[in-house]
């Protein structure tokens, strides 16, 4: 089978990058022929991730870095990195970095209010303004930026009332963008996953992951793997009159 090159000489940062749908997305994007940037607040897990890129990286076109992407001064400091390594800002990015605290809305703690939004909607927005204003900056005249918000921010969740008021505002944001952003050719999606076999289920018991695949038309909970491939279609030529849209890849759940 030949190799696709949907994204050949593409240069994308995925912030999250460490695990789950963010390392799912690397493994793609490099498969598709794109430069990878794997961002990651955990130095070993980002690493992990290049490991698996291994094969691809012959001529070590794939890199790790450490990012907060609550932190403006991180933020900017990973795309001065990647500035330095590239000698261009990345034209693709994907903010996949996010946490869950979850709890029902009588005892959820401000503490935990704040670290879900700080980190889901604050970071989306960091990552979202430093690579516009890098993209823009640089004359660079195409860019494709995509967020990951979440079916919850549509439609809510019991427990979630943190999580699901992050990604409902990631929508926002994104949509936002898309409008602001698109005279400069940059195009703003957002991707809505259902109920992924991710780290972030790891704690849900398998029975409550059985009823959760039960609610599901197609029958099966989603695979990382299932959002990187709607990650690669929102970054390559194959959507460039699409900006401003909310991808659910969802298996049918909630629809209608």
């Amino acid at each position: 089978m030949s190799a696709s090159v949907k994204l050949c000489s593409r240069l994308a940062v995925i912030t999250g990058g460490g695990s789950g749908i963010g390392r799912a997305v690397c493994q793609r994007f490099a498969q598709e022929g794109a430069s990878v940037v794997i961002a990651d607040v955990n130095e070993d897990s980002a690493n992990d991730t290049l490991k698996l890129l291994s094969h691809n990286n012959e001529d070590h076109k794939h890199s790790a870095f450490i990012v907060d992407v609550t932190s403006k001064q991180s933020v900017e400091q990973l795309f001065s990195q990647i500035q330095l390594r590239y000698f261009r800002p990345p034209c693709i990015s994907v903010s996949a970095a996010g946490i869950t605290q979850d709890e029902f809305l009588i005892k959820l703690e401000e503490d935990a209010f704040d670290k879900v939004l700080q980190v889901n909607l604050k970071g989306t927005f960091l990552v979202t303004q430093t690579l516009a204003k890098a993209l823009i900056s640089s004359g660079l005249s195409k860019g494709s930026i995509i967020n990951i918000g979440s079916i919850v921010g549509k439609v809510g969740n019991l427990g979630q009332t943190n999580y699901a008021a992050s990604k409902a505002g990631v929508e926002g944001l994104t949509k936002t963008a898309a409008k602001e952003l698109g005279r400069y050719g940059i195009r703003c999606n957002c991707v809505l996953p259902g109920f992924i076999l991710t780290p972030m289920l790891e704690k849900v018991p398998q029975k409550v992951l059985e009823k959760f695949a039960g609610m599901v038309p197609l029958g099966r909970l989603g695979q990382a793997s299932d959002v990187a491939d709607a990650c690669v279609f929102l970054a390559s030529n194959e959507s460039q009159y699409i900006t401003g849209v909310s991808l659910e890849v969802t298996g049918g759940l909630f629809t209608g």
